[in-house]
């Protein structure tokens, strides 16, 4: 027993030792010997860690700039326009609702002016709800519960309900515009809905705005295990975000979130065979859309991080092509030289390519 003990345990370590010493080469030939531009792939000394793909456009930044200019001045004009110009592109009119919320929170007298003088627009209350929404997060902060002292969690839970009644009445102003019941699903962890008392909020968001980008984020942060879920059900959310995602949506990019969520627990990738297939068909979604969505860049980092430690080499290649000298985005600036770690990873994408089984 002890003798046939003996030999299975050498046979493990000298396995063991086999995976190291391959993976130690594949490294020293990635740092090495790897010629970037022999790949497609932009040079080394052309990789920029400032950001995660190209700046905004000069004059999308001089727009903004300008909304903003004029908020704190005091006209909130320009903001009612710069939303309404939107339409119905509920993702768009979000970020830009997002973006009229950072500029209120450095002074927000513009907002409360809109709201004055503008009672029935949806979107000035709206802002509203979000702003009370987004300074009781600010309260809170980004732990645990667990490690948040208990009078900064009463005054969370307290501002709150508010937040969600001012989006209960914004709502009301438009019933076609979905913005309110984001405002809602965000808020529905904080004051701890039951699924049941979830379900109907997250009805109401996609029966407005079925492919919401920001709406899914929300939800897929209630159904993780950290908040009102768990990893199974945060997993089948994503994975449906996955399959019902129309052509030109990045809403495929749950997944890669929800597997975010797993690291960030220290849990291991649920059913690889299955995963894989998953990550194909993210990939699939994610190479239409188009290349000036701003949430693209980042998406293309996770993806290609995924596909590699996945052994899709090829695919990973792919996303490395289109990714092109940016590499300042996770998980590459989660290292101590993301430059560095970027180029590992493409290196040994370059290498392997061609032996996805």
């Amino acid at each position: 027993m002890t003798i046939v003990f003996a030999v299975i345990t050498g046979a493990l370590f000298a396995w063991l030792g086999g995976i190291f010493l391959g993976r130690a080469r594949l490294e020293g030939w990635a740092r090495n010997r790897f010629v970037p531009a022999e790949y497609g792939l932009v040079p080394r000394e052309q990789l920029d860690p400032r950001r995660a793909g190209p700046p905004m456009a000069v004059h999308r930044y001089k727009e903004m700039q300008a909304v903003a200019d004029a908020a704190w001045e005091g006209d909130w004009r320009a903001a009612a326009a710069y939303v309404e110009a939107a339409g119905q592109d509920w993702d768009e009119r979000w970020s830009r609702m997002e973006f009229l919320q950072e500029i209120a929170d450095e002074s927000d007298a513009w907002a409360a002016g809109w709201r004055e003088a503008q009672p029935d627009n949806c979107d000035a209350a709206t802002l509203h709800a979000q702003l009370l929404l987004h300074r009781a997060w600010a309260i809170r902060g980004s732990e645990y519960a667990h490690k948040v002292p208990t009078e900064r969690m009463n005054e969370f839970r307290e501002l709150l309900p508010a937040s969600i009644t001012a989006a209960k009445q914004a709502a009301e102003l438009d019933p076609q515009n979905p913005g309110p019941w984001v405002v809602m699903v965000t808020a529905a962890r904080g004051v701890q809905y039951s699924g049941a008392q979830f379900r109907p909020l997250w009805e109401g968001l996609v029966e407005r705005a079925p492919y919401h980008y920001a709406g899914h984020w929300q939800a897929l942060q209630y159904w993780c295990a950290k908040w009102f879920g768990s990893d199974r059900l945060m997993l089948e959310f994503a994975e449906r975000a996955v399959r019902y995602a129309p052509a030109g949506s990045p809403l495929a990019g749950m997944h890669l979130h929800a597997l975010d969520e797993l690291d960030n627990r220290s849990q291991g990738e649920r059913s690889p065979r299955k995963g894989k297939a998953l990550l194909e068909t993210v990939a699939h979604s994610l190479n239409q859309v188009p290349d000036d969505d701003e949430r693209l860049p980042r998406l293309r980092h996770k993806l290609a991080f995924r596909l590699g430690k996945a052994g899709l080499h090829d695919a990973a290649l792919d996303q490395f092509r289109r990714i092109g000298p940016w590499c300042g985005a996770a998980p590459w600036n989660k290292k101590g030289d993301p430059v560095a770690a970027f180029d590992l990873a493409r290196g040994i994408a370059a290498k392997k390519a061609g032996t996805t089984r």
